[in-house]
């Protein structure tokens, strides 16, 4: 798989390892870490090789699926590397999907809710076109995610290529990355160490929240199925980021004040999946409620802060 040195990319290897599979984790460590995978370093069945798929992907022997996840994917990052992430998005793809062609593999391509960019439909539907601004700043992210869905299309109808699409909504929970600039790492570092916490525009906006170990199951399962998707994966856990803001202080029982920023160019005002075809096709709601899966990822970051 692909940027399985990522945040969700090392917990789909965590899993498929855990079901027996033989996993050969390709990442370039552009935004992923060794430090997701280490713990997986030893274990049987389990290979580390950096490649930047944007370059090429060569991987020896048979291979039943390629899971395509490397890209960078919060914002902060895809605004410090566009190109990186139209490349990813672009070249990444097509050397995946020339991979699971030559070694007639299921391939699934991890698309993003971006695609729907600030949507006009609320829940968002996988049918929905999306409302995305394509010469606006996070523009490198949302086209790249559509070029890919339509280069995974074109495989699939052109070169018989089995396909799925998978569509991801907010994951949070262990593994992300301090200062990955998203709003779960922001509020619970800045929490924990007392500093105000930073919410954008009035805080009204509204994201839903899914835990990874439920991201990383919707997409396992969607690999396991012929439905070539789309299929959105998220949870209908929607909350203003103010309100998440506050979860997250009262969890810590820190002291910290709220401060308000500008909101970012282009910003989703709302984000909630319809999440009704995941549920018939492939059997999938997420298992993980909110309040526990902030606890979970909480005591994460305080391990990392205390051991900083």
């Amino acid at each position: 798989m692909t940027g399985g040195a990522g945040f969700v990319g090392s917990w789909v290897c965590e899993r498929l390892l855990d079901l027996g599979c033989d996993v050969v984790c390709v990442d370039n460590f552009l935004t992923g870490s060794v430090a997701n995978v280490e713990h997986l370093l030893g274990r049987r069945g389990f290979e580390l090789s950096e490649q930047d798929v944007s370059a090429g992907l060569t991987v020896a022997g048979d291979v039943d699926w390629v899971l395509h996840l490397a890209s960078p994917a919060s914002p902060l990052d895809y605004l410090r590397l566009p190109i990186e992430t139209m490349r990813a998005g672009s070249l990444g793809t097509m050397h995946s999907l020339d991979l699971a062609h030559v070694k007639q593999a299921r391939f699934v391509l991890a698309s993003t809710s971006e695609v729907y960019g600030d949507p006009a439909v609320h829940p968002q539907q996988e049918t929905y076109w999306g409302n995305v601004n394509p010469v606006g700043p996070r523009s490198v992210y949302d086209e790249a995610k559509r070029f890919a869905e339509a280069l995974t299309m074109a495989y699939r109808n052109e070169r018989g290529v089995d396909t799925g699409i998978v569509r991801i909504f907010n994951t949070y929970g262990p593994r992300m990355r301090v200062d990955d600039g998203r709003a779960i790492p922001a509020f619970m570092s800045q929490a924990l160490s007392g500093r105000p916490l930073t919410v954008a525009g009035d805080g009204s906006q509204t994201r839903s929240l899914c835990y990874v170990e439920d991201t990383v199951h919707g997409i396992l399962a969607l690999a396991a199925n012929r439905h070539p998707g789309p299929v959105n994966i998220g949870s209908q856990d929607e909350m203003s980021m103010l309100e998440l803001a506050e979860r997250v202080r009262d969890l810590t029982g820190s002291g910290s004040t709220v401060t308000f920023v500008d909101l970012p160019v282009d910003d989703p005002r709302k984000r909630r999946p319809d999440t009704t075809l995941a549920g018939e096709v492939l059997g999938w709601q997420p298992q993980v409620p909110v309040e526990e899966g902030l606890k979970r990822t909480l005591e994460w970051f305080s391990a990392q802060a205390a051991s900083a």
